[in-house]
């Protein structure tokens, strides 16, 4: 766009901004810091395509002026934790559903590969899961107890190996992203595969639904969460390679503070997902019925937060600047 047009397009907003700033206007807090974000991104739209001109000068001045009349006049939450898992989050994760239908998506996928390859190619179980593993778990089925690998540590030190190996995982799908994604999709791929692997292993030996209604009570939170990960890592990539009318420098800085937003999120569902994995996976003998409360209840419970709510927040806050 010619800056002359640029110009012209945005002028209003910039007087009336410029007119609040100079209390010539009442704007309230809110109003004030939306209409500060939408200049920083003309100064940044400026900065980029009419670099040393009049118009990202005047820009740079307002935006610098509003900055201190923001947090001068804007109200803190009294709770910003609360503040931040309520409202902040949500509506941040809401502009990323696409990742996270993307990393969906590749994480099923891989796993219908894993499951497919299982079935067609006898070793690849073992090279996957390796052999120890398997060997263990053909041994615990012949004592007919074939969920034994959760019941053989401690409650405490299980939740607790178990959390920090899965944030480890988390971690490094989401700085994999830095490889421009496909470090994180490989990521998602290798998970996948195993989850299929896994999954098939048990079907071959006719424990499909013993094996589905145990591993499922921490493994809806767990892989979820692994999913979102996927998610965080694919926006830092984004940041990198699709700046729009940001610089690249800033469209990176940009998706790696919302990428750790999205990692930040996870941890309290990572702890619960260890928890259920030490605390009650290993009760095998609950019923059925109890196993599938646990995990509908997870599977609403992550759908809700990332999905659902965001969403809703997201309609909630367009018909209040609507009715505004």
């Amino acid at each position: 766009m010619r800056e002359a047009a640029f110009v012209k397009q945005n002028k209003d907003k910039w007087a009336t901004f410029e007119r609040a700033l100079s209390n010539k206007t009442k704007l309230s807090p809110d109003k004030l810091s939306d209409l500060y974000i939408e200049i920083t991104d003309h100064l940044s739209y400026a900065k980029t395509f009419y670099a040393g001109s009049n118009t990202e000068i005047y820009l740079n001045a307002l935006a610098s002026a509003a900055h201190q009349k923001i947090y001068k006049t804007r109200r803190e939450p009294k709770n910003r934790i609360i503040e931040f898992w309520k409202t902040d989050f949500p509506l941040v994760f809401y502009k990323y559903q696409r990742e996270l239908l993307i990393a969906f998506l590749v994480f099923g996928f891989f796993s219908l590969v894993g499951a497919f390859s299982s079935a067609n190619e006898g070793d690849f179980v073992r090279s996957i899961l390796g052999d120890g593993y398997v060997n263990m778990t053909l041994e615990n089925i012949e004592k007919g107890d074939p969920m034994a690998v959760y019941k053989k540590m401690g409650e405490f030190n299980m939740f607790l190996g178990i959390t920090i190996n899965n944030i480890r995982v988390a971690l490094m799908a989401f700085a994999m992203g830095i490889l421009l994604g496909i470090g994180t999709l490989f990521v998602m791929m290798r998970n996948g595969i195993m989850l299929g692997s896994f999954q098939y292993f048990f079907y071959d030996k006719g424990l499909l639904w013993e094996s589905a209604r145990t591993i499922w009570i921490h493994g809806t939170i767990e892989i979820s969460v692994i999913i979102i990960a996927g998610c965080a890592g694919l926006v830092l990539a984004n940041g990198m390679l699709f700046p729009g009318t940001y610089t690249r420098l800033e469209s990176f800085r940009r998706g790696v503070k919302d990428g750790l937003k999205i990692m930040l999120s996870t941890v309290p569902f990572f702890i619960l997902a260890g928890f259920l994995e030490g605390f009650v996976t290993r009760h095998t003998e609950m019923p059925d019925v109890l196993a599938i409360l646990i995990i509908l209840s997870s599977l609403a419970l992550i759908l809700f937060y990332y999905v659902i709510y965001p969403r809703r927040l997201h309609k909630e806050k367009m018909k209040t600047k609507t009715l505004n």
